[in-house]
């Protein structure tokens, strides 16, 4: 859908395929990442829950993430998985992106993970003998000053699934700002990185223009809490 309009590096920038939820995380690694000389963001990889064509847990409207993939001018792979997904169906998925991402000349893989270790070993796993390097850009972060640091940024975005176990449902649909930072409970991330609530980025400094976005319905599904998302 997307022309790669910034794709930006040396000639001898090193091609990352960034892994790309639609969340604040996601939008603040690429910015990150565009500012190394030696690096070059040519894709973005999301797995879509196939029969919803939404983004896996976030639960975002894929029509959404092609705007989104269109505001920061990288093109999308969209990975289509079942839901539930077994583990081998969601491995064999990766490791067909993995195979086009060697054929098309890329050498890294990108994650927006902050600080669960188990998480960032069974990523490093996938990759080991494929030929591709895994990137952390922001990992071990102090994620209260991360938080802050992506909204002073002008980083935009909205709350769109609560895991109702860790945090209050309520705050699905609120924006992540300050006055958000300042309400959750002490024993939430300040990013979600626990699963605590997901974001969709809809501005900020990766994006060549903002996302245009309006809330729709919220809704209990599943164990969780959603707020949808509308194009505007």
């Amino acid at each position: 859908m997307c022309s790669p309009r910034r794709v930006v590096g040396t000639l001898s920038a090193v091609r990352i395929l960034l892994s790309w939820s639609s969340g604040k995380d996601s939008a603040f690694a690429l910015a990150t990442l565009r500012q190394r000389e030696d690096a070059a963001v040519v894709a973005l990889m999301t797995t879509v829950n196939a029969a919803a064509a939404r983004v896996a847990m976030h639960a975002v409207r894929q029509e959404l993430l092609e705007l989104q993939a269109d505001a920061v001018g990288v093109p999308l792979w969209t990975l289509e998985i079942p839901s539930p997904c077994p583990h081998d169906v969601y491995e064999a998925t990766m490791a067909r992106a993995i195979e086009r991402a060697l054929g098309e000349g890329i050498t890294h893989v990108a994650y927006g993970d902050l600080f669960l270790r188990e998480v960032r070993a069974y990523r490093e796993a996938q990759l080991v003998g494929t030929g591709i390097t895994p990137l952390f850009p922001l990992w071990g972060r102090d994620t209260r000053v991360l938080a802050d640091d992506m909204i002073a940024s002008g980083t935009r975005a909205i709350v769109t699934c609560v895991d109702p176990q860790q945090i209050d449902g309520a705050y699905s649909g609120r924006k992540f700002d300050a006055e958000l930072l300042a309400d959750l409970p002490r024993r939430c991330d300040p990013c979600g990185e626990r699963g605590e609530f997901h974001t969709f980025a809809w501005d900020g400094p990766a994006f060549d223009h903002p996302v245009p976005v309006r809330m729709g319905a919220t809704v209990a599904r599943d164990g969780f809490v959603f707020t949808d998302l509308l194009p505007d």
